[in-house]
């Protein structure tokens, strides 16, 4: 036993973490804490202990720690080992409520504690399945929505089935049910979408719940196209009985598996940001091509529909602010002038978003600027991107209008660049080339573009020449297979030649440049979906070639019948990565392909050699038990090209919107991280960064936010903030 050492008062105080240092280095914790297990080693930064249940150390379970303390809300969580230890590091200092959550158990109580000190916690078994399952993701309360079965489509319209005659099979709804739905924007199974809110009013029966639910606030537009596009009788009718259902008392069939391996082993920390009547869409941390860029800095947000409020998280100083998109055109629209057909049940009859910008995704250059796609103008577009204009892209194919165009954020001076572009944006990346050119897609999921847009962002540095720096084409195929882009191609809507190239309105959802060779890739939404490929050439508005993969869900020799890609992501390879609406990853990789890629035949369904699946974690919806794949839905995926996360180079993310996590695929094997409180985690994009090469575990981790419409409806309810997100991945469980 180690002498005691004094404990010396400065001035008549002591600090609590002072306290927590000398009670660590004295023994006191055994005595003090919860329980009489074994020490744990740990810093004077850390909280330590053991986690027990009714038979014993509880292994993965999770341990959070949370504090209003600093600048702003900070909560970090980690996992028990299989002895049910756990160590919460380099935690700053503050006050602490600590306490633990596991599957099959009640939540421990909280404990006040600081760092430096041990603290050991008590759970109890749930009584039945009914209290274990509030802690589950939505995923399995999702399961237990009715799906229509596959012989009751195509639909027969409200004077038949209920369902739309536009949706063609049981895979199609799905598509609408999942990410193309109201699961775009919301965790469909949470608590409060699985309960009718009595503050939407009294109805005679639920059916009429849903029809005034989805009317609430500024996205009522949005909710209400999406369910009339399923055919709103049948669609509402199956939500209404979901939650009729739940409220007699039914409960999820199967549990969701505590976390085990290298799942024990990652650190999830969170910071508040923006405020409760905003959401988030994405954040930036870093240069995709050089994770290094940006070491320690800031992060930015982009908030969408909700406020022209970019907000910005100093991790080190634990300090959330924000910058304001300036408006140049006072004439450019505002999302508070959407349409709101009923008052919102959380915040009334009052619109709370006002953006003008609808700043939609970030992307961080070499030199630490932010690039947004954003509104800057009036949707009609200038002179020179018109018809008659000397510009080569409009010359080829004039623009009348784009909803959203381009800005750049300068952190360093506070500088605004606003940049009106011909084409839509909506999600962008960067070439890997010295041109730095930035390549955009150009709408939503439902998007049936006509081009592809690009701005070379190293000839605006040079010349300050927006006009010249951009660029769009349109898709064309190259079925006569001569390698040219040849004029005259047969449109859109007209029969192939094989003597011509074709016109094709695929458009373009996410966009990815490839590492391998420089081709543009992206995800075509609409149903079954599939990826377009675009090859610039020397001067793409007269020499870009374009490709279309079909996944092969009509293919009768493929065993796995996935479909509905919607965020994609490309690795150092070129390989395609993305989660699919039939609960699978999905990669595609070019290379396979055994037919040629272009000519007559070469129109989307011929290379299914060229993918593979993998089924995600969690079961299928009750009713389709027969049926392979997961309730899981994915909004996005992002690739680790360079070991920002430390599971290896190109391991794919795939985001578990239903289940609040983010996945890996590391050796054909899905590994799952989970945050377990508040419950509700809903991410629409990754990002990257290493903070210090030589750092290990520490130096690096993934960022994101949460992409939640209503930050309300997480487990915290009304006042909860949007969030910013770490994982850090340690060698193991009790690494600090």
């Amino acid at each position: 036993m180690s002498a005691s050492k004094p404990l010396v008062i400065v001035g008549g105080l002591i600090s609590l973490a002072a306290l927590g240092w000398y009670a660590n280095e004295q023994g006191w914790l055994a005595g003090m804490s919860n329980g009489a297990a074994g020490s744990i080693a740990i810093d004077a930064d850390d909280i330590g202990g053991m986690v027990m249940g009714p038979n014993g150390p509880e292994a993965g379970v999770w341990v959070i720690a949370e504090t209003d303390d600093l600048p702003t809300k900070f909560v970090r969580s980690v996992v028990t080992n299989d002895q049910g230890q756990y160590v919460i590091p380099d935690l700053p200092s503050a006050n602490y409520e600590v306490f633990s959550r596991g599957y099959g158990l009640i939540d421990s109580n909280k404990t006040s504690a600081v760092p430096g000190l041990q603290v050991n916690l008590n759970q109890e078994e749930a009584a039945d399945t009914a209290t274990a399952a509030k802690i589950y993701p939505g995923l399995y309360w999702y399961a237990l929505l009715g799906i229509p079965t596959a012989e009751e489509f195509p639909g027969s319209g409200d004077g038949g089935n209920g369902i739309s005659p536009n949706v063609e099979s049981q895979a199609e709804w799905l598509h609408y049910v999942k990410s193309t739905g109201c699961y775009s924007c919301h965790q469909l199974g949470s608590e409060y979408t699985r309960t009718l809110a009595p503050s939407l009013d009294e109805f005679d029966n639920s059916v009429e719940a849903w029809t005034r639910r989805i009317q609430s606030g500024q996205a009522s537009g949005q909710m209400v196209g999406a369910i009339t596009r399923m055919g709103p009788t049948r669609a509402l009718g199956e939500l209404a009985d979901w939650t009729d259902r739940i409220a007699a008392g039914e409960v999820p069939f199967e549990a969701p598996e505590r976390p085990t391996g290298a799942e024990r082993n990652v650190v999830v920390t969170q910071w508040d940001w923006s405020e409760p009547q905003f959401y988030m869409h994405d954040l930036i941390a870093t240069d995709r091509r050089d994770p290094t860029v940006n070491a320690h800095g800031e992060m930015f947000g982009s908030p969408e529909n909700s406020t022209d409020q970019i907000p910005i998280l100093d991790p080190i100083a634990h300090v959330a602010t924000h910058t304001v998109v300036p408006l140049q055109d006072p004439a450019t629209p505002s999302t508070l002038e959407d349409p709101m057909f009923q008052s919102s049940p959380i915040w009334g009859p009052e619109p709370i978003w006002d953006s003008h910008s609808v700043t939609h995704n970030p992307m961080m250059d070499h030199l630490g600027r932010v690039w947004f796609t954003s509104r800057v103008k009036p949707n009609a577009n200038p002179e020179f991107c018109r018809e008659n204009s000397d510009h080569p892209s409009a010359q080829l194919m004039p623009l009348n209008n784009s909803g959203r165009d381009l800005s750049r954020y300068d952190p360093t001076t506070g500088e605004w660049t606003l940049i009106p572009t011909c084409f839509g944006t909506h999600h962008l990346n960067f070439s890997e080339d010295n041109t730095h050119t930035l390549w955009f897609s150009a709408g939503g999921p439902n998007n049936r573009g006509t081009v592809i847009g690009w701005f070379n962002t190293a000839l605006f540095d040079e010349a300050g020449d927006s006009e010249a720096a951009q660029g769009w084409t349109t898709f064309v195929l190259d079925t006569n297979a001569n390698g040219l882009r040849d004029p005259n191609p047969v449109g859109a809507d007209d029969p192939i030649d094989p003597a011509r190239d074709k016109i094709m309105h695929i458009g373009n959802y996410s966009v990815a440049v490839s590492p391998a060779d420089g081709s543009i890739w992206g995800t075509f939404v609409p149903f079954p979906s599939g990826y377009v490929r675009v090859i610039p050439g020397d001067n793409p508005p007269y020499t870009a070639l374009s490709q279309f993969y079909e996944i092969p869900y009509y293919d009768e020799n493929t065993p796995v019948k996935a479909h509905s890609l919607r965020g994609a992501d490309i690795d150092s390879n070129g390989v395609m990565w993305a989660g699919t609406q039939s609960g699978h990853v999905a990669s595609f990789d070019v290379r396979k392909c055994t037919a040629p890629l272009n000519g007559p035949e070469a129109t989307g369904s011929h290379c299914p050699e060229g993918w593979q699946f993998w089924e995600l974690p969690g079961p299928n919806f009750k009713s389709m038990q027969d049926v392979p794949g997961s309730v899981e839905t994915s909004y996005y995926s992002w690739v680790d090209q360079h070991d920002t996360f430390g599971l290896g180079n190109d391991v794919p993310i795939i985001i578990g919107n239903a289940s609040g996590s983010l996945h890996a695929l590391v050796d054909d094997e899905i590994v799952t991280f989970t945050v377990p409180y508040p419950l509700g985690f809903f991410a629409k994009g990754v990002d990257g960064r290493i903070d210090n090469p030589d750092g290990g575990w520490k130096g690096r981790g993934l960022w994101t936010t949460s992409g939640h419409r209503t930050p309300a409806h997480m487990e915290t309810g009304p006042g909860t903030r949007p969030k910013v997100y770490n994982f850090q991945l340690r060698p193991d469980s009790l690494a600090h």
